[in-house]
């Protein structure tokens, strides 16, 4: 499926890897996976640009494991795929809003939140990451949060979010250790995407408090595009600045 920018909003090309590469959006009928998508398909140097959910074919879900290992697997011959995206995520849900203080914790809400925001991006790495060239470049982003930053966690609330986003940054950073040893110039970050006019953010801050979800998708592509393979396992913002732990 083909999706057109805003006129005002040029797209991103990923200059650093190679003419004709392969690119994946996990998430892609998100606000911020569909741009993603958006900006790879118009990306003329990438040959193939394809989109993946609950409803795509091959379909990934997050709750199922093995539509994730099955689409990895059927996606495995038309590699290796050179831009892996993962923008899946949960901030609030049919369980309630992010929690303010200790009292509102709730297994529910817990074990939702960290299956979509930790659990099934888990799995993605695990399945898709060998999906990147051996040799030559090679790109991973997961979509995180600055709030899952515990160095810079001054305010505290939203319990779970903030916890889901800070176990996924370790399962990145433990990921690209490994994954450095079999893909040398593979770069596996962690990006936060700012606020974003999205469904996720406009309950707390409206509907067009931030900024085109086009916008901060090429953004991130720009900061990716730009990263060596030394920042692999970092945690990163779409301006480009380096985030704490």
């Amino acid at each position: 499926m083909s999706h057109a920018l805003p006129a005002a909003t040029p797209f991103t090309s990923l200059q650093s890897l190679p003419e004709r590469y392969r690119a994946l959006v996990i998430g892609a009928t998100g606000a911020i996976g569909s741009a993603f998508l958006t900006h790879l398909q118009a990306d003329p140097r990438c040959a193939l640009a394809v989109g993946l959910g609950r409803h795509t074919t091959p379909a990934v879900d997050l709750d199922d494991e093995a539509t994730i290992a099955q689409a990895a697997q059927q996606l495995k011959a038309q590699g290796p795929w050179h831009c892996i995206i993962h923008a899946a995520g949960l901030l609030h849900g049919a369980h309630g809003m992010p929690e303010k203080r200790l009292g509102q914790l709730n297994y529910a809400q817990m074990e939702v939140t960290f299956r979509t925001n930790t659990f099934g991006p888990a799995l993605v790495l695990a399945h898709f990451a060998p999906l990147l060239p051996k040799q030559g470049r090679g790109l991973l982003a997961v979509l995180s949060a600055k709030v899952g930053s515990i160095g810079d966690n001054r305010l505290g609330g939203w319990y779970s979010y903030r916890a889901s986003k800070a176990a996924l940054n370790m399962l990145v950073k433990t990921t690209s250790i490994e994954v450095a040893r079999t893909h040398p110039q593979a770069v596996l970050v962690a990006l936060h995407p700012g606020t974003v006019n999205s469904a996720l953010s406009a309950p707390f801050n409206g509907a067009e408090i931030g900024r085109p979800a086009a916008d901060a998708a090429g953004d991130m592509l720009r900061v990716l595009d730009g990263l060596p393979a030394e920042e692999t396992g970092s945690f990163y913002a779409f301006s480009g600045d380096k985030l704490p732990w």
